[in-house]
């Protein structure tokens, strides 16, 4: 199913279950509530939907997870294991906001993502009960200054800015991920293309991997690596990425003032 964060006009976020050209209204959080519904129905078109959750701590990256994408990145040096770096949660944003381009020299770049988001607590998760801590998965943009990684010899600040982790548009619950392809576009020019069977660490690598340096709890969010294909973006251009099975995130960019 199909799990939405969204709000209309005059009321608090809420969350929903799409079904078709609705939205059923849930009482709470689903991760924590489960999915015990109000009876109230909104016509999808009505609402607006925001990032499907907001991590409680966390949004965990996974660096050069594609072999095409490492050739991409001839200039770092990748490790054989997971590489994995952090984003801070005020760097989420939800479907249709602005990703802000931040007054800096250089490139800001797309990175298109399969997310894992995260059901229960998960700490020395082995591989092969990793399914059993999510909770879905959704789309999202590993947003990234480029010139600023290189600069910097790390990628805190590169890829840490506000609004530089957008997701959504929902959470779907019953998927394989497996074999999904990954599609990113800039006004529609076709920029990135890959395929979750391609991923370099698994996902039950990556639960287990992660799970023995932090521990993830419920809402944190995996992004799991970026497919092939290089190119910026900048103000007045839309990013719009589709992953099979999910649907399409998409944020227009803006200069931030200031």
């Amino acid at each position: 199913m199909k799990v939405a964060r969204f709000a209309t006009e005059g009321e608090d976020p809420r969350y929903g279950i799409v079904d078709g050209e609705e939205v059923v209204v849930l009482r709470s959080d689903p991760i924590f509530a489960g999915f015990d519904t109000t009876g109230e129905r909104v016509a999808l078109a009505d609402v607006r939907l925001l990032a499907p959750v907001i991590p409680r701590s966390k949004v965990v990256c996974v660096g050069l997870n594609y072999a095409e994408h490492r050739n991409d990145m001839a200039n770092v040096d990748a490790p054989d294991t997971p590489l994995i770096f952090l984003k801070p949660n005020t760097a989420v944003v939800g479907p249709g906001d602005p990703i802000q381009i931040p007054p800096v020299e250089g490139r800001i770049t797309h990175e298109g993502e399969l997310v894992m988001v995260v059901g229960r607590i998960a700490k020395q998760v082995k591989a092969e009960n990793w399914a059993d801590y999510v909770f879905g998965y959704t789309i999202g943009n590993d947003v990234s200054a480029r010139d600023q990684m290189f600069a910097d010899g790390q990628w805190a600040r590169a890829k840490g800015y506000d609004t530089f982790a957008p997701i959504g548009p929902w959470i779907e619950t019953e998927l394989d991920p497996t074999n999904l392809e990954i599609q990113t576009y800039v006004d529609g020019e076709p920029r990135r293309h890959g395929n979750t069977k391609d991923l370099l660490h698994k996902l039950p690598e990556l639960i287990e991997y992660i799970s023995d340096v932090w521990t993830l709890l419920p809402g944190d969010i995996i992004m799991t690596g970026t497919p092939s294909g290089l190119g910026g973006f900048v103000d007045g251009q839309v990013v719009d990425i589709d992953i099979e099975g999910i649907g399409r995130l998409s944020n227009p960019a803006r200069n931030r003032d200031g």
